[in-house]
C-alpha cells in the first residue's frame, strides 16, 4: 500500500502517477531513511524531557536554562525545539510529494539532525559556550531548514508552496528576536507571541489542505453523503483574517482593535472548521483529533480577544494556542504520518487514543492556572503531567515504528 500522498497532496498528476520512493538511504539505519523518522522521534523525546525539566523547576526548584532562566528556556524549547522538529519532520516528508524530487536522507539528514541537537544542547546549558554563541548555534537550524526547502521547491518549480518557505524564514527571524529580547530585556513576550502567530497561520495553511482531504477520503470510503466543502475564497479570507489578527495581537495588544480582529478570526475559522464536518469522524480518533486540534485555533483567538478586553489573562490565551492548537495538531500529524508512511493501518491504537485524551486534558487545564491563582501550581503540574503522559506514550509506541524498517 502506498501512503505517499497521505501527508499532503501531490504537486501534479505526474507526481501522483509516480509514487515518491520511501527509504532512499537503504544501506544505513532506518531512522535516517526519511525526515519524519528522526525528527518526530526527537520532537517526542524533547517534549517529554523539557516538560519534566519545567515541572521540576516549578515544583522542586531545579535550575534549568542557565542565564536565560527557566521560563524563557521553557518557552524557547517548546517553540523552537519541539515545534521546529515536528515542523521539519512534516516538511521533509511533504516536500517530495509537492515537488516530485527525492527526499533528504542518509548523511545529509544526519547532518541536519545534528544541527538541531547542537541547538538543544546549547540551550540546555547556554552559559557553557556563553549566551551569544549558544544563540548562534541554536539559530542555525531554521535557516538551514529554510535553505533546504528553498532548494527543493525551486528545483521542483513548485511555486505555490513558497509561502511555506516564508513561514520558515519568519520563524528564523522570530528565533533571533527571542534571543535578542532576552539579552536586552530579560523576557521575550512579543517574540513568543509572534512565533505562536506564525505557527498558527502555518497550521491554518497546512491544516486547510490535509484535514478536509483526509476527512473526505475517509467519509467517501464509509459511504457518507456529507463531505467537507472544497477549498474556496472563504478559506482564503479565514486564513488572511487569522494572519491579520495574529499580527495585531503582537503589535497592538490590549486594544479594542486587536480584540475585534481576534473575534473575527475566531468566527471565520470556526465556520471553516464546521465546513469540514468533523463530527462525522468520531469513530476514528486518528482523524477526529485533527479537527479537535484545529478547533483550538478559533477557541484560542476567542481567548485572545477576551484577554485584550481584560476578561482572561494573557498567559491563559497564549497557552490555549500553544498547548491546544500547536501541541495537539503537531501530535496528531506526527502519529498519523508515522503510521501512514511506514505502511501501517491508519487507525489509532488504544495507547494513541489515551495519548490524545491526555494532551487535550493538558490543553484544557493549563489556561485555568492563571484564572485560579490559589491552585496555580497544582494546575500547572496537572497539565504538565498530562503532557508528559501523552508524549511518554508516543515515544513508547512510535519509537520502534520510527526506528525500524517499514511494515510494507
Amino acid at each position: 500500500m502506498q501512503h505517499a500522498p497521505d501527508i499532503a497532496r501531490p504537486a501534479s498528476a505526474k507526481t501522483a502517477r509516480t509514487p515518491i520512493p520511501r527509504g532512499i538511504a537503504r544501506r544505513g539505519p532506518p531512522l535516517l531513511s526519511y525526515g519524519f523518522r528522526p525528527f518526530f522521534l526527537l520532537a517526542g523525546l524533547l517534549a517529554l524531557v523539557a516538560m519534566v525539566g519545567w515541572i521540576g523547576a516549578l515544583a522542586l526548584g531545579w535550575e534549568v536554562g542557565g542565564s536565560y532562566g527557566a521560563l524563557n528556556w521553557h518557552a524557547h524549547e517548546m517553540l523552537f525545539g519541539y515545534a521546529s522538529a515536528a515542523l521539519a519532520g512534516f516538511m521533509l516528508t511533504a516536500i517530495p510529494n509537492w515537488t516530485g524530487r527525492l527526499p533528504v536522507s542518509g548523511t545529509p539528514l544526519l547532518a541536519l539532525v545534528l544541527v538541531w541537537i547542537a541547538g538543544r544542547l546549547a540551550m540546555a546549558v547556554p552559559d557553557v559556550l556563553g549566551p551569544v554563541p549558544s544563540a548562534v548555534v541554536d539559530g542555525a537550524f531554521l535557516p538551514v531548514m529554510a535553505t533546504i526547502a528553498a532548494r527543493e521547491i525551486v528545483a521542483g518549480r513548485n511555486w505555490k508552496n513558497l509561502k511555506i518557505l516564508g513561514g520558515l524564514t519568519a520563524l528564523s527571524l522570530a528565533n533571533a528576536a527571542f534571543h535578542v529580547s532576552v539579552f536586552v530585556g530579560g523576557e521575550a513576550l512579543a517574540a513568543s507571541r509572534a512565533t505562536v502567530g506564525i505557527y498558527i497561520v502555518l497550521i491554518a495553511l497546512v491544516g486547510g489542505r490535509i484535514v478536509p482531504s483526509f476527512t473526505r477520503n475517509w467519509l467517501a470510503k464509509a459511504g457518507s453523503a456529507a463531505l467537507p466543502r472544497p477549498y474556496s475564497h472563504f478559506d482564503t479570507v479565514a486564513i488572511v483574517g487569522l494572519a491579520v489578527a495574529c499580527a495585531s495581537w503582537v503589535v497592538a495588544g490590549e486594544s479594542a482593535a486587536a480584540a475585534v480582529l481576534a473575534l473575527v478570526a475566531a468566527g471565520l475559522n470556526a465556520v471553516r472548521l464546521w465546513r469540514w464536518v468533523g463530527w462525522r469522524t468520531t469513530e476514528e480518533p486518528l482523524l477526529l483529533v485533527l479537527h479537535v486540534g484545529y478547533a483550538f485555533i478559533p477557541i484560542g483567538m476567542l481567548c485572545v480577544a477576551l484577554s485584550e478586553l481584560g476578561f482572561v489573562s494573557a498567559p491563559s490565551a497564549l497557552h490555549v494556542l500553544t498547548v491546544g492548537a500547536i501541541g495537539v495538531m503537531t501530535f496528531a500529524v506526527m502519529t498519523r504520518a508515522s503510521l501512514g508512511h511506514t505502511g501501517r493501518p491508519l487507525t489509532a491504537s488504544l495507547s494513541t487514543s489515551i495519548a490524545y485524551l491526555a494532551l487535550i486534558v493538558a490543553a484544557v487545564v493549563r489556561p485555568f492556572a492563571e484564572l485560579l491563582p490559589e491552585a496555580y501550581h497544582l494546575l500547572l503540574e496537572l497539565a504538565g503531567g498530562a503532557w508528559i503522559v501523552a508524549f511518554a506514550l508516543f515515544v513508547i509506541e512510535y519509537g520502534p515504528i520510527l526506528s525500524r524498517r517499514s511494515a510494507r
